[in-house]
């Protein structure tokens, strides 16, 4: 049976994956910016640098931060315009198929997959916080949810019934899913840097 003309245009999708692309591309910008002052003059301290806990240039400046051999924002410089122009298609009245979606699927996951393992190095090995990376794990997170969800439902991963039927009722529980994980990177932050009074020493330190 053919979707219906509801389905084959999901708005709601469409406007969460502008706002989120939106955010994420903000993250990027700000972060590729830094990185640029920084290798015209390494002695600028980036606006985002808050205290010793919260801030950008540890990561600019680590091999974390350039793993495939440039700065890491410049992928979400690549990245998120394409999940701009496939939002605004989609409102314009765009359609894909079947294919097209399970393929921005891939690479939505690729990025949570990378975004996973940023959050660890953040908080595992470089024992800081970067407000913008922090921004761009906050959309990155239900964007994966919200459009994998989406795809399980209209069936463009191939599932069952029954999983499908699933899949439409997690997609409403999208916004609990994302805070459930990002309550638990609050966690490990927590548990292994003592994040919380250290951001909030950061923060008065900051505006004394």
């Amino acid at each position: 049976m053919p979707d219906s003309p509801r389905r084959s245009r999901p708005v709601g999708l469409a406007v969460f994956l502008l706002i989120a692309g939106a955010l994420g591309l903000l993250a990027a910008f700000e972060l590729s910016m830094e990185k640029v002052l920084l290798l015209s003059d390494p002695a600028h301290i980036p606006s985002c640098n808050v205290g010793v806990l919260v801030g950008c240039s540890t990561n600019l400046s680590s091999w974390q931060g350039a793993v495939f051999g440039f700065s890491n924002p410049f992928l979400g410089l690549m990245a998120w315009p394409v999940v701009i122009t496939i939002a605004v298609a989609i409102l314009a009245g765009a359609t894909f198929s079947r294919w097209f979606w399970a393929a921005f699927n891939v690479g939505v996951a690729g990025a949570l997959i990378f975004v996973g393992w940023l959050i660890y190095q953040s908080i595992y090995v470089l024992d800081v916080l970067c407000p913008w990376c922090m921004l761009t794990w906050a959309v990155t997170i239900p964007t994966f949810w919200a459009l994998t969800l989406y795809n399980l439902r209209e069936g463009h991963i191939p599932v069952s019934a029954r999983v499908r039927r699933l899949a439409g009722s997690w997609l409403s529980w999208v916004p609990l899913i994302t805070v459930v994980c990002y309550a638990v990177v609050v966690l490990l932050a927590q548990a292994q840097m003592n994040a919380v009074p250290r951001v909030l020493i950061d923060l008065q330190n900051a505006r004394g």
